[in-house]
C-alpha cells in the first residue's frame, strides 16, 4: 500500500474514531496486549507504510500495510468491500468500524512513559477500591517535583491509580483548575477536591463501556474530545493541545479553568485582543449573552 494511501486512511480513521469510546476490538492473530472496550483512541499516525493507533491508556496498535493490506472505515451496519476471512484487526465505536485487511503482522505495545512505569516505586492507591482519600491526597501534596504540572502528576500511577487521559481532563474541568498549575501551589483543599472528584468519576463509571461525567453533553463528557465546542459551564470555547513526551491530547476550557494558572494576570484575559479575533469570537452562536 503506497505511503500516500496510508496517510489518507489515517485521516479518515481520525474523523471516525478519535474521541469516541471503543465498544469492541477484534484481531485474530494479535501479538501483544488487547485494547479494552471503553478506551478512547487518541492519536492515529501514518509512518511510511505503518499505521499506528494509540488509545488513552498508552496501548499502541501497529499495522504494517504492504501488498494488498489496507484499512477501511464503514458506518455501522454497512457492508464490507472485503471478506471477513481477510480481517486482521477491527476497531468499533457506536457509529463506525475501522477494519484492517490482510496486514502481515498486527502488533500492540505500551507507549513508554517513565512517569507511569511501576519500576519507579510502589503504585498509588486504586481509587476504585479505596474509600479513604487521605493517602492519595498526601502523595499529591508531597510530590517530589514541586514545579511539575498538575496535568502530568494526575496521570502518574504512583500518586493514584486509574486516572488516564480522559479522567485527568474531566477532573481538572470539574475542579476548575488550570492544567498548567504547578503541584507546589496546591492547598490541602485543592488536593482533597481532586482526589474526591477522581474517585467519584472512576467509581460511577467502573465496568461501563461508555464513560460519562456529565449529563449535559451528547457524549457524556464535559471537555474531552470537545475541542472547538462551547463549555457547558461558562460558554467559552474548549481548546486542546498535545502535551508530554507521548503527545496525548489535553482538553480544557480557558474561560473557567484558571485557578492556580501562573501564566494569567490577576484579571483573566477573556479573549485575544486582536480585532479580527474579537470579531470572530463574538459572532460564535454561543457568545450571544441572553438575559435568562
Amino acid at each position: 500500500m503506497p505511503a500516500a494511501d496510508v496517510a489518507r486512511s489515517a485521516s479518515a480513521m481520525r474523523t471516525a474514531l478519535i474521541g469516541h469510546p471503543m465498544v469492541r476490538f477484534d484481531a485474530p492473530k494479535l501479538i501483544g496486549p488487547v485494547p479494552q472496550a471503553g478506551r478512547m483512541v487518541e492519536t492515529i499516525e501514518a509512518r511510511g507504510k505503518h499505521l499506528e493507533v494509540m488509545w488513552d491508556d498508552g496501548i499502541v496498535l501497529d499495522t504494517h500495510l504492504k501488498g494488498r493490506s489496507e484499512w477501511h472505515v464503514y458506518r455501522k451496519g454497512s457492508p464490507w468491500r472485503r471478506s471477513w476471512e481477510q480481517l486482521r484487526a477491527s476497531i468499533q465505536t457506536d457509529d463506525f468500524v475501522a477494519v484492517c485487511f490482510d496486514a502481515p503482522m498486527v502488533e500492540t505495545y505500551r507507549q513508554p512513559d517513565r512517569e507511569r512505569h511501576p519500576g519507579r516505586g510502589r503504585l498509588g492507591p486504586d481509587l476504585t477500591k479505596t474509600a479513604d482519600p487521605s493517602e492519595a491526597v498526601d502523595l499529591l501534596l508531597s510530590y517530589p517535583d514541586r514545579e511539575a504540572r498538575l496535568r502530568d502528576v494526575l496521570v502518574d500511577q504512583h500518586v493514584m491509580q486509574g486516572v488516564g487521559n480522559v479522567y485527568r481532563c474531566e477532573v481538572l474541568w470539574a475542579a476548575e483548575l488550570s492544567p498548567w498549575a504547578h503541584i507546589g501551589d496546591l492547598t490541602h483543599h485543592d488536593a482533597l477536591l481532586i482526589v474526591s472528584t477522581a474517585a467519584k468519576m472512576l467509581r460511577v463509571n467502573h465496568g461501563r463501556v461508555r464513560r460519562a461525567t456529565t449529563q449535559h453533553t451528547s457524549g457524556g463528557l464535559a471537555v474531552y474530545g470537545r475541542c472547538g465546542q462551547r463549555c457547558i459551564r461558562c460558554h467559552d470555547t474548549i481548546e486542546s493541545r498535545p502535551v508530554g513526551r507521548t503527545g496525548r491530547m489535553l482538553y480544557w476550557c480557558p474561560g473557567c479553568q484558571v485557578r492556580l494558572d501562573r501564566r494569567l494576570p490577576p484579571e483573566v484575559r477573556e479573549m485575544d485582543p486582536h480585532p479580527a479575533a474579537v470579531k470572530y469570537l463574538n459572532e460564535l452562536p454561543w457568545r450571544s449573552h441572553d438575559d435568562h
